[in-house]
């Protein structure tokens, strides 16, 4: 929003010839709206002011006839004296960084906040031209944003990492880390297809959601595959192991699952504030905890003797 301004130029010689000079101009203008300050006085150790004022005031619409007195006795309006210009500025002008600022701001609902400024990049760089001096920075929630995607873009990698060395550690081996973690992309599938049906944008949210999918997957996968390693110490073949392995630890599997998509229900129907935030998240996790579960009760038993077989045939041709 714009304020009204009043800007008055004194003319050095027109003031000049009518016996006033330019700091005498200003001077009544000071008068006018703050006072000037002529003297002083004390109240005890307390200094105070002594400020001369007009004795009538003057309207900003009419101060070009504001009437100065001139050493020759007379009054000369201001007009005579000094340009008289009503302009409108800022109301307020923002600085960051040494720098002004001025910040158009705009909220976004029911949309990707990614896509939305992509568009109005888009809109403003075909219409806009700006003049030399400016420049334009997309903040707010949207560098947020990017700053988040850069943090993930190192913190998921680096969680895939520790997640293997963990159960690498665990197992002692590659092959059933490398079965468990099958687990993770068919996860991500679900949560990907329960996105798209509930029209919902892949947001930092969701992809926190999919960061605590996969925690979940592997967990499950690796009940089913020591089960399965387990029944193959004790001399079962691999077919064997793998569906009674199925079938000893559906329970727990289903358990799991069902315990962890009832509790993110609530979050993935909420409509009160963070809405926004909790329904991308609980949304992956329940539909990917679907297509989790499925893998790890009937894909993977049913896959687990072929890959068993190929890394015993690559183990075979290393030796």
């Amino acid at each position: 929003p714009d304020v009204s301004l009043v800007e008055v130029t004194p003319r050095a010689l027109d003031a000049a010839q009518r016996g006033f000079t330019a700091t005498e101009v200003l001077a009544a203008i000071e008068a006018v709206r703050t006072g000037l300050e002529v003297g002083v006085t004390y109240d005890g150790p307390i200094r105070i002011p002594i400020t001369l004022h007009l004795a009538s005031p003057v309207d900003a619409r009419n101060l070009g006839d504001l009437p100065l007195p001139s050493a020759a006795g007379g009054l000369v309006p201001l007009s005579h004296v000094a340009d008289v210009r009503h302009s409108t500025a800022p109301i307020l002008v923002n600085h960051q960084d040494g720098e002004r600022r001025l910040l158009v701001g705009f909220n976004v609902r029911e949309a990707n906040l990614g896509d939305v400024v992509a568009r109005a990049q888009a809109r403003v760089a075909q219409t806009v031209r700006l003049p030399p001096g400016y420049r334009l920075v997309w903040g707010g929630q949207y560098e947020n944003l990017q700053a988040a995607s850069r943090r993930l873009a190192i913190v998921v990698p680096v969680v895939v990492v520790l997640i293997l060395v963990v159960l690498f550690a665990a197992f002692r081996r590659l092959r059933p880390p490398l079965i468990i973690f099958m687990n993770v992309p068919f996860a991500c599938v679900g949560g990907v297809i329960a996105l798209a049906a509930r029209g919902m944008p892949l947001s930092i949210s969701a992809a926190i959601g999919f960061i605590a999918l996969s925690g979940i997957a592997v967990m499950n996968g690796v009940v089913l595959v020591s089960r399965i390693l387990h029944n193959q110490e004790t001399g079962e073949l691999p077919s064997a192991a793998a569906s009674n392995a199925a079938l000893d630890r559906a329970r727990p599997v289903l358990m799991t699952a069902l315990v962890a998509a009832l509790g993110f229900i609530p979050m993935a129907l909420a409509q009160g504030v963070g809405a926004e935030v909790q329904r991308p998240l609980a949304t992956v996790v329940v539909g990917g905890l679907v297509t989790s579960t499925l893998l790890t009760l009937v894909i993977l038993p049913s896959l687990y003797p072929r890959l068993y077989a190929i890394g015993r045939r690559r183990s075979r041709h290393v030796d």
